[in-house]
């Protein structure tokens, strides 16, 4: 049985959710039973603008009915780039009614890089958030062709323009509210076109290894995966969420779209991404998703505050926020808190933990939760400490993201958590995790070879090596294509190394180099930010990002870093040498993806010199990074790197 087969004969034991079958009919139910109530609100200029389920439906349907006037066809992609904006969500959704689907991309791809997402679903139309998008994609059509038709919504510079091909966004609503008009009938037409079986969105894999494929999310994959969610408790109706993550990844799909349309959610997007820190605290979000290292550089912002505040606040915190952590640690090992624990912690929140929540926008953030990648465990004791519960989740943008994640009273440091309901996870005899759900897709969009390779009998192949402990939670090792081997033979995950070392505020992103190697070096790259405010207080002087790396107390610094998680690793896989690079590894550069996983073939070649001096025995070696600037020219940034040995 091949995998389509396999999957759909899987699903037929499984009972199908309740309620509707499509976002769009999900759409249609929230304006029928909740018509006034919030469904999207958008800040603009200040001041926030309100959508209500039957004013979004109404939108939908009109830019649904607008773009099959100018040619959007059943079984096409429709390419959506630009920030978080409502009627960006709302294209995506009407795109869905006529049964054909959004490709969201990311809004920071380079032109050169959009020509490996234009292969799926022969995508004609364009939707781009503003002038910015759409100079990207008249470029792009002019080197392949495509899109031929590019709708924009923020109409500031474009008035000018004499390229074909452009329309406002305001036309196309006005199209379709005249057709809806002039056919009775087609809006519960358009309402019932989409079936589960239709893609709901074509999202991309972050393209490691290779370039990225197409992996269609169909309504039945996000419906039965929002209704796992669900019923585990991990979601729950009428939630305040915050769109702030790249459109392009599933975790804003699944989380913001899915999430918000099928459990009437409040969509609450920032006026801009720049805004997004000031709009959190306004909107208090009851539901909160962040990648380790977003929940990383909050702490910073707390660290740095506390720091600046008063000597009374200081004193506050260092008496009350360790004896919270002391407690957080006791619950997660199966202690409860004594009286006076709690007293404590009753002040702490009156006097510390309540106004830091406020702070930072988290004061009714109920269920919080952090993927991607492990989590350092200062960082996770913090928040948790704070009275946040913060947990753990573990899923693919095959998988809707929604895959295994811990719950209450069942958190533990190293784990991931169990299955959610509805989900089955199996580890092969290497070590892979495989999982099994209505949320897994069927395979890969056009690419019977990958999909063959992804699928065994209905189950995917995550990629991920773990294991499941005996009460069920899963623990996730890194990527099984990652595992390698020392030159004596020690085998180990660069990725697991990798991780801990990130853990450390001061270091943003790393690679470690090691495979065939008698010992293990790493290439460091420091977090702006957090070493900054670090260097300023010890009155450091620096002028730029390449010169606070090589200075000589900020090496020191994080010699200490790989120090201490060398005392975790066995002698044979323990850095012993690195240097801190004088550029942080970015997306625009190939080095790392759109959602920050290592290209590490592209590391490795680029930096080859560099890895062959730290082996070589040099104390030092120039090099010249390679930049690609905002303006599409590419350059390099010398400097001559000390090469720092970590002591035994």
């Amino acid at each position: 049985m091949n995998a389509l087969g396999a999957a759909a004969a899987f699903e037929s034991r499984r009972a199908a959710p309740a309620g509707p079958a499509t976002l769009i009919a999900a759409l249609a139910r929230n304006a029928a039973e909740e018509p006034a109530r919030v469904g999207f609100r958008e800040r603009e200029y200040g001041i926030w603008r309100e959508w209500r389920w039957r004013e979004v439906l109404d939108e939908v349907l009109a830019l649904a009915a607008g773009f099959e006037a100018i040619g959007l066809r059943p079984d096409e992609a429709l390419i959506v780039i630009g920030d978080n904006r409502a009627r960006l969500y709302f294209t995506m959704l009407a795109a869905m009614a006529l049964r054909a689907f959004p490709a969201p991309l990311f809004p920071d791809t380079p032109v050169e890089q959009l020509t490996a997402y234009i292969h799926h679903g022969a995508p004609r139309l364009a939707l781009a958030e503003d002038q910015e998008q759409v100079d990207k994609l008249i470029a792009l059509r002019e080197r392949t062709g495509r899109p031929e038709t590019i709708v924009y919504d923020d109409p500031r510079g474009i008035g000018a323009y004499d390229a074909d091909g452009l329309m406002p966004l305001d036309e196309v609503v006005a199209r379709g509210r005249q057709r809806l008009a002039e056919t009775p009938g087609r809006r519960e037409e358009l309402i019932a076109r989409a079936g589960p079986d239709d893609i709901a969105a074509l999202l991309y894999s972050s393209g490691t290894t290779g370039a990225p494929k197409g992996i269609p999310l169909r309504h039945r994959n996000v419906v039965g995966g929002v209704a796992n969610a669900t019923l585990g408790g991990y979601f729950r109706r009428h939630e305040q969420l915050f769109a702030y993550l790249p459109t392009a990844w599933v975790g804003d799909f699944v989380f913001t779209v899915a999430g918000g349309v099928l459990l009437q959610a409040t969509v609450n997007i920032p006026e801009r991404q720049e805004t997004a820190l000031h709009d959190l605290r306004e909107i208090a979000p009851t539901f909160y998703l962040a990648a380790p290292r977003a929940w990383d550089n909050m702490l910073t912002r707390v660290q740095v505050g506390i720091a600046d505040s008063t000597p009374l606040k200081r004193r506050l915190f260092d008496l009350f926020m360790p004896r919270a952590i002391v407690v957080e640690r006791k619950r997660l090992a199966g202690g409860a808190p004594s009286w006076v624990d709690r007293v404590v912690l009753a002040l702490g929140e009156l006097l510390v933990y309540g106004p830091i929540k406020d702070f930072l926008g988290l004061s009714r953030a109920e269920r919080a939760f952090t993927g991607g990648e492990a989590m350092g465990e200062d960082t996770f004791l913090f928040f948790r400490a704070l009275g946040i519960k913060l947990k753990q989740f573990y899923g693919q943008t095959e998988t809707s993201a929604l895959s295994a994640a811990q719950t209450e009273g069942h958190v533990k440091l190293h784990t991931v958590g169990p299955a959610m309901p509805g989900v089955d996870i199996r580890i092969d005899d290497s070590g892979e995790i495989q999982i099994r759900s209505v949320s897994v897709i069927d395979g890969y969009f056009d690419d019977p070879a990958a999909t063959a390779q992804a699928f065994t009998d209905g189950w995917l192949r995550t990629g991920d090596a773990g294991y499941l402990e005996d009460d069920g939670s899963l623990v996730v090792l890194g990527r099984v294509g990652e595992v390698v081997r020392t030159a004596a033979g020690e085998r180990f995950i660069p990725n697991f190394i990798e991780n801990r070392l990130k853990f450390s505020p001061f270091v943003r992103n790393v690679a470690v180099i090691g495979a065939g190697r008698a010992e293990l070096t790493a290439i460091i790259c420091v977090d702006f930010d957090a070493v900054g405010h670090w260097a300023e207080q010890r009155a450091l002087a620096y002028g730029s990002y390449a010169d606070l790396s090589q200075l000589r107390e900020v090496q020191a610094l994080v010699a200490g870093v790989v120090a201490h998680v060398n005392a975790t690793q066995p002698p044979a896989l323990r850095v012993r040498r690195f240097v801190t690079l004088h550029k942080d590894f970015d997306a625009d550069d190939g080095e790392i993806t759109r959602t920050r996983k290592l290209r590490r073939n592209v590391i490795e070649a680029t930096y080859a010199p560099l890895i062959e001096a730290m082996y070589g025995g040099a104390g030092e070696v120039a090099f010249d990074a390679p930049i690609l600037y905002e303006d599409g020219r590419r350059g390099a940034v010398r400097r001559t790197l000390r090469i720092c040995e970590v002591a035994a």
